[in-house]
């Protein structure tokens, strides 16, 4: 009977030892996220930690979540330490009750040396097993917190491969038609009932202010997310119902932030396409982007390596080698997020140039603040917090005196009338 009341209560005090052991190994893993975030962060800005003196704030921010983490290690060792230590005590509590019970008058009458010393053995030899019951749960439930994480992740919904219509080459038609989209609905929409088209071929530009929605259009074709209502529909035919590897096949992409991989340029540059092409077309591309004019003076040449997110490079150089990427893959379908920001007046030239032969025959959509890279669009939208203010070409909207006239104003002609930022006196 005393082990009967003694069982449940061990095995209560092992549940509740393991919830502990789950809820503090899962706070562990968030800390040390913080940890790691903090670290990367502080690590790949010091420059900017150095040269504006954030040492001492970088310090506290580190010391405060690197705090927690101890705290959270030692509260998960503590529960460790005691969990055996306990059920040890609640066994020796039972083997004492017992002894106690065996050497009384009515039962030491009653029963064997024997028995008794078989009892007592028995008893003795749970001991083991249930102090490595308790050194069990602290691993388990350790892998179970890890586990859950990975777990979530696993779970949840993964990018859908698209609908069936399988297509080689698409012709170029774009059209965006009452599109809505919010990547949180709560703090309203981002895009609200776009509606605008290119012909095969043309030139799209998309102008506004900063938060206008211009990103969030063009990542609408590429389906990096989909409309919440309306519809991009591309040669007459929804997104949705394109294979999605064979829509993307239709789409080269220059962005404003260029990602190069830890490899060769000329690996880079024909990413995507890397069993289909030669070295010669490589350079052609890299000679068409004027990427060649830096390479050439390289070690290597194209077989350098450029480094981690390409950090042996410049921004305007990195930015060459995208555009000549972009080359490469000869899509018929090219998105330019403002392809020349890092480029210098020379280059960009040189560059502008490259890009309205790329540019022909090709739909393009382009992003950009700088409007001299626009005024060649075949269309130009211009957005105001996701809202279409203005459509026309270049010569229209001038004509028309409205907020792309004085977005032209502002950067080209008339800087002192509209209230040019002028620093403090010293």
């Amino acid at each position: 009977m005393l082990v009967i009341v003694l069982g449940p209560l061990i095995a209560f005090l092992i549940r509740f030892v393991s919830a502990r052991f789950r809820r503090y190994s899962r706070r562990i893993q968030d800390s040390m996220g913080d940890v790691t975030r903090l670290t990367e962060e502080v690590i790949t800005g010091q420059r900017v930690v150095k040269i504006f003196g954030g040492h001492e704030y970088e310090n506290q921010r580190f010391e405060t979540v690197n705090e927690r983490n101890r705290y959270l290690n030692v509260k998960l060792a503590a529960t460790n330490a005691g969990s055996s230590p306990v059920v040890q005590l609640i066994a020796g509590i039972g083997i004492a009750a017992i002894i106690y019970l065996a050497t009384s008058g009515a039962v030491l009458h009653t029963i064997t040396v024997g028995s008794f010393v078989s009892f007592l053995s028995a008893m003795l030899l749970l001991m083991a097993p249930l102090k490595h019951l308790t050194q069990v749960t602290a691993p388990l439930q350790k892998g179970i917190a890890a586990g859950h994480s990975i777990f979530e992740l696993l779970d949840s919904d993964s990018e859908d491969a698209g609908g069936p219509f399988a297509i080689e080459r698409a012709r170029g038609d774009i059209e965006y038609r009452g599109v809505r989209f919010a990547y949180d609905p709560a703090k309203g929409d981002v895009l609200a009932g776009v509606s605008c088209r290119a012909e095969a071929g043309q030139t799209l530009a998309l102008v506004g202010h900063s938060g206008s929605g211009k990103t969030t259009l063009a990542n609408l074709l590429p389906r990096f997310y989909d409309p919440r209502e309306g519809a991009v529909l591309l040669d007459g035919r929804d997104l949705r119902e394109y294979r999605l590897s064979d829509l993307r096949r239709q789409i080269a992409l220059v962005s404003q932030d260029v990602t190069l991989f830890d490899d060769t340029l000329a690996s880079n540059i024909a990413y995507g396409v890397m069993g289909d092409v030669d070295r010669a077309q490589i350079e052609a591309a890299a000679e068409a982007a004027h990427a060649m004019e830096f390479i050439r003076a390289l070690p290597d040449g194209l077989d350098t390596l450029v480094g981690d997110r390409g950090l042996l490079l410049s921004g305007g150089q990195r930015q060459r080698v995208a555009i000549a990427r972009a080359l490469l893959k000869n899509a018929p379908i090219l998105i330019l997020d403002e392809a020349t920001s890092a480029l210098d007046t020379a280059s960009e030239r040189h560059i502008q140039q490259a890009l309205e032969e790329l540019m022909r025959g090709r739909t393009t959509l382009v992003i950009a603040h700088r409007l001299s890279t626009v005024e060649k669009a075949d269309s130009i939208v211009v957005l105001d917090r996701g809202r279409v203010i203005e459509t026309g070409t270049h010569h229209s909207l001038l004509e028309a005196n409205g907020v792309y006239a004085g977005l032209y104003r502002m950067q080209f002609r008339e800087p002192e009338a509209v209230g040019a930022y002028v620093p403090p006196a010293p």
